[in-house]
């Protein structure tokens, strides 16, 4: 075995097709595997995050690959490192992203402790992604299926977590994946991939998120200041959003779909308009909040890259200036659509993540309106 290979990997289990054909690969090269499979919801009787079933694939699986598997349950260290501030994000009127904080806090650290309290030297997980090394640093690279690539969930990562980490997936397209694990005869072969929230699961997400921030109605207005109706809460609704608004035909106005195009949370206001291109949803340039940094510190204090203000858009040309405090103040070469404060900015140089961070404000029309009367 190559000295720079891991003599033991533990495998994060979910239940699914992709992390069970990422064991049989690793398999293949005659590492020494375990699996593990994490708990991180405590499921309540609305729930459907389907645990039990996933947790019945992922022994299926190791026991068809003749593997070890172990059971941790991280559903405390989620609510606090994960839900807590999913849920203080909402309540400023914000819209989270949960995933990249369950990388951060549970996938790519309680996992990793875990894997190294079993003895072992890496971890690995049915991400779509790669690592590679360049001079003295680990690179996270973009999937070969560009489809498929979650490389903007993993922006978070660091140097220590890309060392001791393996994405098997990463130069897999998703067909052959599916097919590699029907060739092998696992029982997820088949299995339809997850989607969605899993603390959510298949219920209305207004419903769950009132159990935890309770409805405050409020009213709907144009950018004009308009009155067009009533909202249940601003908190459940995000820039662009289009269902959920209930509005029917309003006098004097066109019989065409309204989107949201603004919050104000202090008044409890939604604001909307019609055209999903909407100049009130458009914005050139953003601020973020501190930037985690994979390398451990920018490329320079101003610079070109590609972004993402969300999962599978398109690269976006954009410059780059680091500030003092360490956040981002970043212009784009074109006009963006709905770039929403909450959400991960994540910056490339071709295929390699640089980093990321949360956005924290934009100069769209209404949010500087905003700004503006609040100053």
């Amino acid at each position: 075995m190559n000295a720079s290979m891991p003599s033991r990997v533990v495998v994060g289990m979910s239940g699914g097709v992709d992390s069970s054909v990422a064991a049989l690969l690793l398999q293949r090269e005659g590492l020494a595997l375990a699996g593990l499979f994490m708990r991180n919801w405590d499921e309540d009787e609305g729930g459907d995050c389907r645990a039990e079933d996933d947790r019945r694939d992922a022994v299926a699986v190791c026991g068809r690959l003749d593997i070890p598997i172990h059971f941790r349950d991280f559903s405390r260290e989620y609510w606090s490192g994960v839900f807590a501030h999913f849920l203080d994000e909402y309540a400023r009127g914000r819209t989270p992203n949960p995933d990249v904080l369950c990388n951060r806090e549970i996938k790519f650290k309680h996992f990793l402790d875990a894997a190294r309290e079993l003895g072992a030297d890496a971890i690995a997980t049915g991400h779509y992604a790669r690592v590679d090394h360049a001079g003295d640093r680990h690179r996270l690279l973009r999937a070969a299926d560009r489809g498929k690539d979650q490389s903007y969930f993993l922006h978070q990562l660091g140097q220590a977590q890309l060392a001791a980490t393996r994405f098997p997936l990463g130069h897999l397209e998703k067909a052959e994946v599916r097919r590699i694990a029907a060739e092998a005869g696992l029982p997820t072969a088949a299995k339809k991939d997850s989607t969605g929230i899993c603390f959510i699961g298949e219920r209305d997400f207004r419903d769950f998120l009132g159990r935890y921030l309770p409805a405050q109605p409020g009213e709907i207005r144009d950018p004009q200041e308009r009155v067009l109706g009533t909202h249940p809460g601003v908190f459940y609704f995000t820039l662009g959003q289009r269902e959920g608004l209930q509005l029917g035909g309003v006098s004097g106005r066109a019989a065409a779909p309204w989107y949201v195009v603004g919050k104000d949370v202090a008044r409890n206001v939604l604001y909307v308009d019609q055209g999903s291109d909407s100049p009130w949803l458009q914005s050139r340039n953003l601020r973020s909040e501190a930037v985690h940094w994979i390398a451990g510190a920018p490329p320079a204090q101003a610079f070109e890259c590609t972004a993402q203000t969300r999962y599978r858009q398109q690269d976006q040309a954009c410059g780059v200036r680091v500030r003092d405090d360490g956040g981002v103040e970043v212009r784009f070469a074109q006009p963006q659509r709905a770039v929403t404060p909450g959400q991960s900015l994540v910056l490339y140089a071709g295929e390699e993540c640089l980093g990321g961070a949360v956005i924290d404000a934009t100069d769209a029309p209404l949010e500087r309106r905003l700004q503006g009367e609040a100053a």
